[in-house]
C-alpha cells in the first residue's frame, strides 16, 4: 500500500488539484493527470485505485486550506460576530474577482456528480460543507448568540447560493449582497439575545 504522504502522491494530487479546478472533473483525464504530474499512468494507478479516489484526494486536499483561510478571515476582522461573518464574504467576493477563480471546486464537483450522490468525491464535499457549518455554528456560539446551528445553516446557504449564481453572472456583487445579508441575520440574532 502506498504511503498516503509521498512526495509522488502529493505530487499527483497537486497535478490534479491544477486541472480539476480548471478543467473540472469530467473534461480531465487520468493520462492528463499523470502527464501534469510528470509520472506514468501506471505510477498514478499505483498510488490511487481510481479516478473517483483522486477526485476525492483533490477535494480532501482542499478541505483545511479553505476552513483556515475563512477562520482566518474571520479571526481578523474587527467588531461583532455579524461584522466578522461579512468580512468572510467581503474577502470571498475579493477572491472572485481573481481571473484563475472558476467558483468552489466542492460545489463544481457536486454539480458534475449529481447522479452520483455515493460518490467518494461528493462525500468529501458534504464534509468539507459540515465542518464550516460546525466551526461557524461553533464561533457563533462563542460569541453568545442563540441558535447558532441554524444561524450557521443560514449563512451556509447564503453563501452557497452566492457561489452558485457566481457560475452564472461571474458578479462579485452577488457575494457581497449575500455577505449583507448574512451580517444582518447575525446581527438580528445578536439584538434577540
Amino acid at each position: 500500500m502506498p504511503d498516503a504522504a509521498s512526495p509522488t502522491r502529493k505530487r499527483i494530487v497537486d497535478a490534479a488539484t491544477k486541472l480539476f479546478y480548471g478543467q473540472g472533473i469530467g473534461r480531465v483525464s487520468v493520462d492528463a493527470v499523470a502527464e501534469k504530474a510528470g509520472l506514468t499512468k501506471r505510477t498514478l494507478y499505483y498510488h490511487f485505485k481510481s479516478k473517483d479516489e483522486l477526485i476525492a484526494a483533490y477535494l480532501d486536499g482542499r478541505d483545511q486550506p479553505n476552513l483556515k483561510q475563512m477562520a482566518g478571515w474571520f479571526d481578523d476582522a474587527e467588531g461583532g460576530a455579524d461584522k466578522k461573518v461579512e468580512a468572510i464574504f467581503t474577502n470571498l467576493a475579493r477572491v472572485t474577482r481573481h481571473p484563475k477563480w472558476k467558483g468552489c471546486g466542492f460545489l463544481r464537483t457536486a454539480a458534475e456528480l449529481a447522479s452520483m450522490p455515493g460518490h467518494p468525491a461528493v462525500k468529501a464535499g458534504a464534509r468539507h460543507k459540515t465542518r464550516f457549518e460546525t466551526w461557524l455554528a461553533g464561533e457563533l456560539s462563542t460569541h453568545g448568540i442563540g441558535e447558532p446551528q441554524m444561524l450557521a445553516r443560514e449563512i451556509v446557504l447564503l453563501m452557497d447560493g452566492a457561489f452558485s449564481i457566481m457560475l452564472i453572472h461571474r458578479d462579485p456583487d452577488y457575494v457581497e449582497a449575500a455577505g449583507h445579508a448574512a451580517g444582518v441575520l447575525v446581527k438580528v440574532r445578536m439584538g434577540a439575545t
